[in-house]
């Protein structure tokens, strides 16, 4: 018994360390998979993929017999047939006379008047029918065409969605990485005020030094402390979009997102962009093309959608040749009666050729509107190909040179730091020189987000 005590209670144990552990840092990968999974963008795209299907299957169906039943009974005031039969005008004069001596006189005076019959006052008639269409001016092939033709343009509206998404959670994320690092930034500002404090302090307690350079430290101590509110405020609400946008509303994943969300190390270290990574991005440009662009092949779907609705609008003029097939019941004459039946129709829209030929022109203009745009923003899309390289290639520069910035601003810090202790420089000159160093720490911080998401684009924009 104290055996399965002592087990359970080191289970328990166990149990709660591991849940007390703090999770692993999410990953901008991870956090694109969770994006992709659940952001309704997503979602959305998803449906209307799953609705295009749907309507494609809708049209396939076009090319199978379409079978109708029919049923009606009913009862009426009075017969629908109506007819009234003089006998003389059927017993020839010859048979008069022998009538007149085999039949009685009551039947001789029926006979001398008309009789009048009604039929059909009620009855039930029941049809089963199926019509195959022959030749429909291609409609039917036409349309499951242009069917196609939507499913494959949801198809690729998910892909631009992805893309969005993609370039979105990146976007919040080297955001995130951004402030983070701009509070490191102020976490060493921290550190080096504090430390010109204690000098300044002993100095001035010596009485080698003002009390008011005491004062301006103190003053950029306060500054710092604005500043690092803004920033945990920013922090907080870049990590709400960040979640909301990835699909993170648990508590649990909230809980890492405020506290455990810190980028991998090697994400961080802006040494880490090469220039061979970075060009073998200009080397992929040269080799793409504009077919394999999501956004072209859009353009492409409807040069080929405006064909496809000119071609059903002219099978809409055309006639068209069906053959069919049914069974029929009737019991109008008061006996059942049963038939089955093979027929043929020919159906020729003589009044649509009025106004056919105008919507034709209207088709045309169309298919040559969407040819024109696809020859327009094929150009603007070459264009967007070479800015994105353009881009990155000048966000490497600001790279480059934001991190000479920081290296002659933290060299100017310790010049500055080395002459005030010297008394050959100034507090003010001091302090100025730390914040050209923190405002340089954090260009290298902005450029190296930057040049990522540049990154992204030139991606993107080549189709890789």
């Amino acid at each position: 018994m104290k055996k399965k005590q002592l087990l359970a209670t080191l289970i328990s144990f166990v149990t709660f360390s591991a849940s007390a552990q703090p999770s692993a840092p999410l990953t901008l990968q991870q956090l694109k998979d969770s994006a992709l999974s659940h952001n309704i963008a997503i979602r959305s795209a998803q449906h209307d993929i799953d609705a295009a299907l749907q309507q494609r299957r809708e049209a396939f169906t076009k090319y199978f017999p379409t079978v109708s039943g029919t049923a009606m009974s009913f009862n009426a005031n009075r017969g629908m047939a109506k007819m009234s039969v003089d006998p003389q005008e059927f017993i020839p004069a010859s048979m008069g006379a022998t009538l007149s001596q085999m039949l009685p006189a009551e039947a001789l005076t029926a006979l001398a008047s008309p009789i009048s019959m009604s039929m059909m006052k009620n009855g039930t008639i029941a049809s089963l029918m199926a019509m195959q269409p022959v030749f429909a001016g291609g409609q039917i092939v036409n349309g499951n065409r242009l069917a196609r033709v939507g499913e494959d343009v949801s198809h690729l509206q998910m892909q631009l969605r992805r893309q969005e998404v993609e370039r979105q959670t990146e976007q919040y994320y080297w955001q995130l990485v951004s402030l983070q690092q701009k509070r490191q930034t102020l976490d060493a500002v921290d550190t080096l005020l504090a430390d010109i404090y204690k000098d300044v302090d002993v100095a001035v307690r010596a009485g080698v030094a003002l009390r008011n350079d005491l004062l301006q430290v103190q003053l950029r101590q306060n500054d710092i402390k604005s500043q690092r509110l803004k920033l945990e405020n920013g922090i907080d609400l870049v990590k709400l979009l960040l979640g909301q946008y990835c699909g993170l509303t648990g508590s649990d994943e909230l809980r890492v997102m405020s506290d455990e969300f810190v980028a991998a190390q090697g994400e961080q270290d802006s040494e880490a962009v090469a220039n061979s990574s970075l060009f073998a991005l200009h080397s992929s440009l040269k080799s793409s093309s504009l077919a394999s662009l999501p956004e072209y092949q859009l353009l492409e779907k409807q040069v080929e959608a405006a064909r496809l609705q000119k071609k059903l609008t002219l099978g809409q003029q055309l006639p068209t040749v069906a053959v069919g097939a049914g069974y029929n019941y009737h019991n109008l004459l008061d006996n059942d009666r049963t038939f089955a039946m093979v027929f043929a129709t020919v159906s020729v829209p003589i009044s649509d050729w009025w106004g056919g030929s105008h919507a034709l022109k209207r088709r045309s203009i169309e298919v040559q509107k969407a040819e024109e745009q696809l020859s327009d923003n094929a150009q603007l899309l070459s264009i967007r190909m070479q800015k994105a390289e353009n881009d990155v290639q000048e966000a490497f520069q600001q790279l480059q040179l934001a991190r000479q910035g920081l290296q002659q601003a933290e060299e100017n810090l310790r010049l500055n730091r080395d002459r005030y202790r010297a008394g050959t420089s100034t507090m003010s000159d001091l302090l100025q020189a730390q914040l050209l160093c923190q405002q340089e720490r954090d260009k290298l911080t902005d450029a190296y987000a930057d040049l990522h998401l540049r990154q992204l684009d030139l991606r993107q924009a080549t189709g890789q």
